[in-house]
């Protein structure tokens, strides 16, 4: 009986821990805000596909995706979610933090003139400012939706420029402005 017992556990444990990394995997794959176009209107919605849900299918077979949230619901919560074709078709590409990544990619903050490298979301993330009107603003603040507008009517900022000019703008009577060192 031991020897039986034995040789379940060798043929279930790899099985399990297989099906636990298929999960995973499939839970990886289809986390985060994602930017996809609407078949029905042809604009930008922000959506979110049920990755947890889909992990779990991921254990019996192949996970059926579906949305868990999107920037026109509850209105069109109704649709057929036709746009999970471009998320099946380039899951990498749609996230935003991959859209907002590339944008950075070669950019120098508007402020310092420091470049962009590696982006620390969870550290010390940049932030935007406008063209015109120079109120720094962090990703947060951003509708998905408007996300690809946002990109071409904003400059990049880093982090310690973004939090020196909300400073300066939430604390003017702080600030002494003296002009820059000259090389006399």
């Amino acid at each position: 009986m031991r020897y039986v017992l034995l040789g379940l556990l060798v043929v279930l444990v790899p099985a399990i821990v297989y099906e636990a990394i298929r999960a995973l995997g499939t839970y990886l794959k289809f986390r985060g805000k994602r930017i996809v176009t609407c078949p029905e209107n042809h604009r930008p919605v922000g959506v979110r596909v049920a990755a947890g849900k889909a992990a779990a299918q991921a254990t019996i077979g192949a996970p059926h995706i579906r949305l868990k949230e999107c920037t026109r619901w509850p209105e069109k919560e109704g649709c057929g979610q036709e746009c999970l074709a471009q998320i099946n078709a380039a899951p990498h590409e749609c996230l935003v933090s991959t859209i907002v990544n590339k944008w950075y990619v070669g950019e120098i903050c508007v402020y310092c003139q420091k470049p962009f490298h590696e982006i620390s979301w969870h550290d010390h993330p940049p932030a935007l400012t406008e063209f015109a009107g120079g109120k720094t603003i962090q990703w947060d603040e951003v509708p998905i939706e408007n996300l690809q507008r946002t990109l071409v009517s904003h400059w990049p900022v880093c982090w310690d420029c973004h939090i020196a000019q909300s400073f300066r703008r939430e604390h003017p009577e702080l600030v002494t402005d003296r002009p820059p060192h000259g090389g006399v």
